[in-house]
């Protein structure tokens, strides 16, 4: 998605090559004013592309706080008297190397959308390790690629693999096992369910880091305080004001955490 809003807004704007017969300082200051323009362009094109629609977890499952802006888990629930599940989310296609399929065909552009990799943490308050289950969560399904033992995770730690034994081949265990792991995070509410937030939820984050780049990037450039780059702040409020918030919280708001 990212990558077209990119690649149009680049055609949109092409380089042009500068005559350098100017002072160094003059040429520099026309670059600044080039770079500057431009992000300012892509970032208003970004910041009126509409959020998606308002979605929730599922209601046993609640976001983790300080979620949106950490590489930790993104959603949290109790389970019985003394367990506790959290599930961390990226895009598989962050993992796969670029030009591989996860499936060996497809739309290279809707799989990137359509298949998300879960890290699933199961936990015991008296347990010093915890039960980690590796997934890839789809529209309609959730195949599981490897379950593991792992020492606990602090509240907003990310899923560093460590090289611990990550267990055998999933596809090698018995049918029946296979089956009743499935059914183990099944009843743990781990399942499809979990994909229409997390994909919202995806977006939102993605949404918010890009225009946090343009924004970061031009107040670096900036230093000569060039009138072109007005503060960013002032563009949020052209963001669509009237749309759906997302994820259960104001999306503009979520934005304006960036300036």
């Amino acid at each position: 998605m990212w990558r077209k809003v990119l690649t149009c807004a680049l055609q949109n704007h092409p380089w042009r090559t500068i005559a350098f017969r100017r002072s160094s300082t003059s040429v520099s200051s026309a670059v600044d004013s080039m770079i500057l323009r431009s992000l300012k362009d892509h970032y208003l094109e970004v910041s009126k592309m509409a959020p998606p629609p308002k979605v929730d977890p599922p209601s046993e499952f609640s976001v983790v706080k300080g979620a949106l802006d950490n590489n930790g888990p993104v959603l949290r629930r109790s389970y019985g008297d003394n367990e506790e599940i959290r599930v961390s989310v990226m895009r598989l296609a962050n993992i796969i190397p670029d030009g591989a399929e996860a499936d060996g065909g497809g739309d290279g552009e809707d799989d990137d959308i359509n298949q998300l990799f879960l890290h699933v943490e199961v936990s015991k308050a008296e347990e010093k390790e915890s039960l980690h289950f590796l997934c890839g969560l789809y529209p309609d399904a959730l195949g599981i690629h490897s379950v593991s033992m792992r020492p606990k995770l602090e509240p907003l730690e990310s899923n560093v693999v460590t090289s611990s034994y990550s267990g055998p081949v999933f596809e090698d265990l018995d049918e029946r096992m296979r089956d009743a792991f499935h059914g183990y995070i099944d009843e743990r509410g781990v399942n499809d369910s979990l994909f229409p937030f997390l994909q919202a939820w995806l977006y939102v984050k993605d949404h918010r880091k890009l225009m946090h780049w343009f924004k970061s990037v031009g107040t670096f450039i900036n230093d000569n305080r060039s009138p072109i780059w007005t503060p960013i702040s002032e563009y949020v409020t052209q963001i669509n004001a009237s749309s759906v918030p997302a994820l259960g919280f104001n999306y503009s708001s979520a934005l304006q955490t960036i300036c």
